[in-house]
């Protein structure tokens, strides 16, 4: 399927009935949400991943910070 240019698919929703609009806006946005749930499903299993192998790190959001960049306190 070709890319179709942003204005064409503006101009496509104007030219849809008020009710498909809302049908089309309903569409994306539970396919955003899915979208969603999966990225944060594998970032879930991504660190589940880390903390069996021993390699995630712990601690609160300024002992990370601090690991991450090298900052000692």
């Amino acid at each position: 399927m070709q890319p179709v240019p942003f204005q064409t698919v503006v101009e496509l929703v104007e030219s849809l009935s008020e009710d498909e609009q809302n049908l089309l806006f309903d569409l994306i946005q539970k396919h955003r949400i899915l979208k969603r749930r999966q990225e944060i499903a594998q970032n879930a299993e991504k660190t589940m991943e880390s903390v069996r192998n021993g390699t995630a790190k712990r601690g609160n959001s300024a002992e990370v910070m601090a690991d991450i960049f090298g900052d000692e306190e």
